[in-house]
């Protein structure tokens, strides 16, 4: 039986509070109320959209140094930069698809980062954590959409 890496605490406590957002700006989203955002012209929904999108993109990178740092294929490379791109192109739908989109992206990439885990490329702890967190995220936005 393979032995359980533990979550590095550094990496726990700032995938965790990078949840904040997600739960934050999904729940003004959901109450109608601005937070006070309107004050500065902003919009939860629109903050929680971009946000969503910046991971996204993030993820590919997970995937793009995990390519790079273990001797990976070019496939790999094409594999990383579909996030961004799919991330991109949701900004561009309308509501409620642009979350919708964002959050089946994000739930979706915890499950094809999986691969980078069962490969050796990242320690099998990456792919707990990732997963976790990408149920949370991904959930916050499809209920927010």
């Amino acid at each position: 039986m393979a032995r359980v890496t533990p979550i590095p605490t550094s990496a726990l406590v700032l995938g965790v509070a990078g949840l904040i957002p997600f739960l934050g700006f999904a729940v003004l989203s959901l109450s109608g109320s601005d937070g006070g955002l309107g004050n500065v012209g902003l919009a939860p929904r629109t903050i929680l959209s971009t946000y969503g999108a910046v991971i996204a993109s993030f993820l590919g990178g997970i995937r793009w140094g995990a390519a790079a740092s273990g001797g990976a294929g070019g496939r790999d490379y094409v594999i990383a930069i579909l996030p961004s791109l799919i991330a991109w192109a949701a900004l561009a739908c309308p509501v409620p698809w642009d979350l919708r989109v964002l959050g089946l992206l994000v739930l979706g990439w915890g499950i094809v980062d999986l691969d980078l885990v069962r490969r050796g490329l990242v320690p099998s702890w990456l792919g707990r954590l990732r997963l976790v967190l990408s149920v949370v995220a991904g959930c916050a936005l499809l209920i927010a959409a």
